[in-house]
């Protein structure tokens, strides 16, 4: 017998059939394959505050996602306008977005809210403490920050009001995020800031004794967690009772504070997030 097949090694040509039917009965299972490895789900939210912020506050719910049965990576992006594309091509499985994207994203793929927290969403324009701006009208043809074209209290909703109640015309700066449209108050480069007020109360004492609130928009409902229609009903409830219990555990629910959600509740398209159709905000709207 030949010495090559004793030893348990095929001649070259019956080497090479052999591997060529094993690789075709593979790729005749395909199910095999995927069912090897579980499927990682993608997490994207809005930077309202810096990519290294938002990523230190996120990790830990990603974790406790992933610990319960949702494993899923997070997604973190340098600028609320570079985030726009995760939800208007449907990329993200999960999204943390602000209400009027909420809006967008149901339009653009059909996105649900499954939760938001239970306290309401303000706008506020702030300015320096010690400043000169005493009162709105003195802000006419200065320069105003914005964190972003599309944050909503922050920027749309705020820009809508200034120009429907005050007629203001002024110069608008976008500046990422909350956090820099501050800063640039507080150094001067700008007379006042769009900021909300979750985001503001997470700001140094230092800084927000340094701001002065001078104008408040009406209530809205806050930024949601929101959902793909692809991603399963049972692993939406797995996603919504881990965020729940992360707010009900007395030792975690600095966790849920941290994203701005304290005290989650059940959220609905048309009980929460129909009614910001009615503002009229589209003229506001930017799509870089």
């Amino acid at each position: 017998m030949n010495a090559q097949v004793r030893s348990g090694r095929a001649p070259g040509g019956l080497r090479r059939r052999g591997l060529v039917q094993g690789l075709a009965s593979l790729l005749a299972m395909p199910s095999l394959a995927r069912a090897a490895a579980p499927q990682t789900w993608r997490v994207a939210v809005v930077p309202q505050l810096t990519p290294l912020e938002m990523t230190r506050n996120w990790a830990p719910v990603v974790r406790a996602l992933s610990d319960a049965g949702f494993p899923c990576e997070l997604v973190v992006y340098p600028s609320i306008s570079a985030f726009e594309p995760e939800f208007l091509r449907g990329r993200a499985d999960l999204l943390y977005l602000n209400p009027y994207h909420m809006v967008m994203a149901r339009k653009a793929h059909g996105y649900e809210p499954l939760l938001r927290d239970r306290r309401m969403l303000e706008g506020l324009l702030v300015v320096k403490t010690e400043g000169w701006i005493q009162d709105m009208v003195q802000l006419e043809a200065h320069r105003i920050s914005f964190p972003s074209p599309n944050a909503l209290a922050a920027s749309m909703y705020l820009r809508a009001l200034l120009q429907r109640e005050y007629r203001l015309r002024y110069d608008a700066h976008y500046a990422m995020n909350h956090r820099n449209a501050i800063r640039q108050v507080l150094a001067g480069d700008s007379a006042a800031a769009g900021a909300i007020r979750t985001t503001l109360e997470q700001e140094p004492a230092h800084v927000r004794q340094a701001l002065r609130v001078i104008y408040t928009t009406p209530g809205l409902p806050p930024h949601p967690v929101a959902v793909h229609p692809r991603v399963p009903a049972e692993l939406r409830a797995v996603v919504a009772q881990t965020l729940l219990g992360l707010a009900r555990e007395p030792a975690r629910q600095s966790v849920m504070a941290a994203i701005q959600m304290p005290d989650p509740v059940p959220a609905t398209y048309r009980g929460d997030y129909a009614p910001i159709e009615g503002l009229q905000l589209e003229k506001f709207l930017v799509i870089e």
